[in-house]
């Protein structure tokens, strides 16, 4: 039965519909113990700043769905809307039915074209991962103040500027204002939550989506979890927010051509899952 109702089936997660009880027509998620990240010397590392799934960690779905809860909750009892109704098993929650952010394609009957699906918006607290390779001009790790970009998401995702997002009709100017200013806010939550465990969230990355019922509202949807989280430990900021021991802690490389960046003090996500169990 449950097949039969798949909606979505996501890298960490699946959604399927709710066809009888007190849920009816809500939409469920399953998290799974599907963890993605990189292969090194033939062996998986498992970072939830990359998009490929390279194994599993078994019970990783339990803690993600719990991780999830105490922050949907915690965003409910901060008036931050989202799409979260209520946690029913140790790796189900209920939600409300939401449309990704997206577009479908103007003309498909030429080749190449495609929808726009599933916009995601990263936030950065610091210069690392893919905003130092595309600006490697800028200090590793400095304060970049919780930039906002806009990402594609897909089995390759692409950076799309907001007026881009404007031009084409995907989003409003006003739309994307709110936006940016809501997933600002949610970073905000979730940066203090984790400073009052002595972490420091790096980045993350959160979708949102029109809520189908009511008047469209955008709304937090998917996940708030290990999975769309980089955090580390030891930061020391100076007066202007930048962290002081960089020097330790960052390792970049420059071959073929190609950038790289690693945070040796990045916590794994199984460092940091259990501490709002």
């Amino acid at each position: 039965m449950r097949e039969k109702n798949l909606v979505y089936r996501g890298k960490s997660k699946d959604v399927y519909e709710i066809a009888t009880g007190e849920h009816a027509g809500k939409y469920l998620l399953h998290y799974k113990d599907e963890a993605t990240g990189y292969i090194e010397n033939g062996k998986p590392v498992f970072d939830p700043g990359y998009d490929t799934v390279v194994g599993e960690i078994p019970g990783k779905g339990a803690i993600a769905c719990r991780f999830a809860t105490h922050f949907f909750r915690l965003l409910q009892e901060k008036g931050i809307p989202s799409h979260y109704i209520d946690t029913v098993s140790d790796t189900e929650m209920v939600v409300e039915p939401a449309d990704p952010l997206g577009l479908p394609a103007a003309d498909p009957e030429f080749d190449g074209s495609a929808p726009l699906l599933n916009l995601e918006f990263t936030w950065r607290n610091n210069a690392t991962g893919s905003f130092w390779r595309r600006y490697p001009f800028v200090r590793p790790c400095m304060n970049i103040h919780k930039v906002v970009e806009a990402w594609t998401k897909g089995d390759v995702d692409v950076l799309i500027s907001f007026e881009a997002l404007e031009e084409t009709g995907a989003m409003s100017r006003e739309e994307i204002s709110g936006s940016v200013e809501l997933v600002k806010n949610i970073a905000s939550i979730v940066s203090e939550e984790f400073a009052s465990k002595g972490l420091h969230v790096i980045d993350g990355k959160f979708e949102l989506g029109r809520l189908r019922h009511g008047d469209g509202k955008i709304v937090i949807i998917d996940e708030i979890s290990p999975d769309v989280l980089r955090v580390c430990k030891g930061y020391s900021p100076d007066s202007e927010g930048d962290c002081t021991i960089y020097h330790d802690c960052t390792v970049t490389a420059f071959t073929g051509g190609k950038r790289t960046i690693k945070n040796k003090n990045q916590v794994k996500a199984s460092g940091f899952v259990d501490i709002f169990l």
